[in-house]
């Protein structure tokens, strides 16, 4: 299993552009979120 931990202190356009992109690359890859 495959953990991925992003953190983010006080950012608050990096933390949802992070999200964004990862869900954009889970999805491209068929795995499950």
């Amino acid at each position: 299993m495959t953990k991925v931990l992003f953190v983010c202190h006080g950012n608050i356009c990096r933390s949802p552009m992070a999200e964004f992109v990862l869900k954009q690359m889970v999805a491209e890859r068929g795995l499950a979120a």
